[in-house]
């Protein structure tokens, strides 16, 4: 005891170490990736989440499943922040991401089994990851901006999966989409950056999702203040105001003492008369349509109406950035400083009824660089599964646009990939190779779990597959999942953006690494949780 290392730990802590830890490690990350692996693909299958509150979602969105998911595990939680990675990083890819994570995983287990040493797995799947991104590279495509054919079909394969992309609503939805993404595409330093949150996303139940639209403008969730305004104008001339049309309020306390009530009279007219200097002020300027950052008074939109302006107050800082963005107007925040040459321009305003409620569009504008995308369909879960498969193929097409490269799809690349891999493996020699090897077969699950989901045999098709890519021509060959086949994927028009492949090996080469490389977890003791009504509580106890 005298020269014993001691390690003092609170009390209730817990602590697992050796290959305890990375066997614990390495079955959650696997348990993580086969939830997740189900959907995966246009056959995927949907996964139904019900919150504590009894919400449900019904999706097959890998990130949407992960985020959901009320994971307590540190090891799910490292899984749960590569897909949210992915989704940041290209918008798409979540669920490869995640599943490639598990088999990688999977493959450490069996060479641990075999007593390979975990710093020797390591480097192995780091020379594989290195590899197979150089690789994409080297067998991607080339596409631009004006590949519309190409980007179009980058965006339908991306919706796939979605229960919303079948057939010729996933056309439609890829066409706008595309039309959104190219226009808001600006040219920075000679390179093609999209700001994604341009790309404004409405969603309203009712309908069907092919009467998604796109709209040239922005899509404002309010109603014109005052009944007595036109509810449609033409040649519209914007002022976007970040101030209040309103008597404001002194930031000190402050006592008016009225003794006649001659002096209320003036009082009231000498509010009366400040708000109408600011509508004439605003009527000097040349504007025939007001959106307000902040609060309008009565009788303020009482002058407006009078004289023909259209106002919209409450309007988000964001959806206020998007109508200079879209219009051309700048933002004003002191009104006597608004000018002709602060307005806007929109070809058409009108508030229309939507699902019930009303919506001001802001449309035909000139060259807008920012646009909407009014998301419809039956239901609730529909719209939002809806606005789940856009959010993706916007990331898909922006990272096709901006990298300037695409693979195929269908499994070809990972199998591709994977052959390279092996004849690399046997170059390097050592240890080392078995974990290249181990790199390899984790990226056959991809087409592998594509066959299964078509109802496929896995075995017959990876080894079609495999013998297809032996051949000079094999590089386009993947699943075609719709007819159970080995197919031509680039007939087919089943192409991926080459930045999703390297995001995912990247995202999930290093969560797996992490996890292999934790040897000690020390686990504190949760803190219980007190009773309703605190200390004293309602005696209902811990929960």
């Amino acid at each position: 005891m005298s020269n014993a290392q001691q390690m003092v730990l609170p009390e209730g802590s817990s602590r697992t170490i050796g290959r305890d830890a990375q066997r614990i490690m390495i079955v959650v990350g696997r348990a993580v990736g086969e939830i997740v692996k189900k959907t995966l693909g246009p056959r995927g299958s949907d996964v139904m989440l019900v919150s504590e509150l009894g919400d449900i979602v019904i999706t097959n969105d890998g990130a949407t499943i992960l985020t959901e998911m009320n994971t307590d595990h540190p090891a799910a939680k490292i899984l749960v922040e590569v897909a949210k990675t992915q989704d940041k990083e290209v918008g798409d890819g979540t669920t490869t991401s995640v599943v490639l994570a598990g088999e990688l995983l999977k493959g450490a287990e069996d060479l641990l089994d075999k007593d390979i040493h975990s710093s020797t797995i390591l480097r192995g799947y780091k020379l594989a990851a290195t590899r197979s991104l150089e690789k994409v590279k080297e067998i991607s495509k080339p596409v631009t901006i004006k590949d519309i054919k190409t980007l179009n079909s980058i965006a339908s394969i991306s919706m796939g999966s979605k229960s919303v992309g079948v057939g010729e609503s996933k056309d439609h939805l890829a066409k706008i989409v595309v039309s959104a993404v190219t226009q808001v595409a600006e040219n920075k330093d000679g390179k093609l950056v999209i700001d994604q949150d341009l790309i404004k996303i409405e969603k309203k139940a009712g309908g069907s999702i092919d009467d998604t639209t796109l709209i040239n403008g922005v899509l404002i969730d309010k109603e014109i203040v005052h009944p007595a305004m036109p509810k449609k104008v033409e040649n519209a001339k914007i002022a976007l105001l970040d101030t209040s049309l309103e008597i404001e309020k002194t930031e000190t306390d402050a006592k008016i003492e009225i003794t006649d009530p001659s002096q209320l009279t003036a009082f009231l007219e000498q509010e009366e008369k400040m708000l109408k200097e600011m509508v004439e002020k605003i009527e000097k300027s040349g504007a025939n349509v007001v959106f307000c950052q902040k609060g309008i008074d009565d009788v303020a939109q009482h002058y407006l109406a009078k004289k023909g302006i259209v106002a919209v107050r409450r309007v988000k800082r964001s959806d206020m950035e998007k109508l200079a963005r879209a219009t051309g107007a700048r933002i004003v925040t002191i009104l006597n400083d608004l000018s002709p040459k602060d307005l806007g321009y929109a070809g058409y305003i009108e508030e229309r009824k939507i699902g019930g409620e009303a919506m001001v569009f802001v449309e035909k504008c000139k060259d807008p660089k920012s646009v909407t995308i009014l998301v419809r369909a039956s239901t609730d879960h529909v719209v939002n599964e809806g606005e789940r498969a856009i959010k993706d193929a916007i990331g898909a097409v922006s990272s096709a646009i901006e990298e300037g490269k695409y693979v195929f799809g269908g499994g070809a690349t990972e199998i591709e990939l994977a052959r390279d891999l092996r004849e690399y493996a046997n170059k390097i020699g050592g240890r080392e190779q078995l974990a290249i090897l181990a790199f390899a077969d984790a990226l056959e699950v991809i087409p592998r779990t594509l066959a299964e989901s078509a109802g496929m045999d896995a075995i017959d098709t990876l080894v079609s597959l495999r013998s297809k890519h032996n051949s000079k021509e094999g590089l386009v060959y993947g699943v075609n999942v719709y007819d159970g086949k080995i197919d031509n994927m680039e007939k087919l028009g089943v192409i991926e953006p080459a930045k999703v492949k390297e995001q995912a090996i990247m995202s999930a080469s290093e969560a797996a690494e992490m996890l292999l490389r934790i040897s000690d977890m020390i686990s504190a003791k949760p803190k219980p949780m007190s009773a309703p009504g605190g200390p004293g509580g309602s005696g209902m106890g811990e929960y």
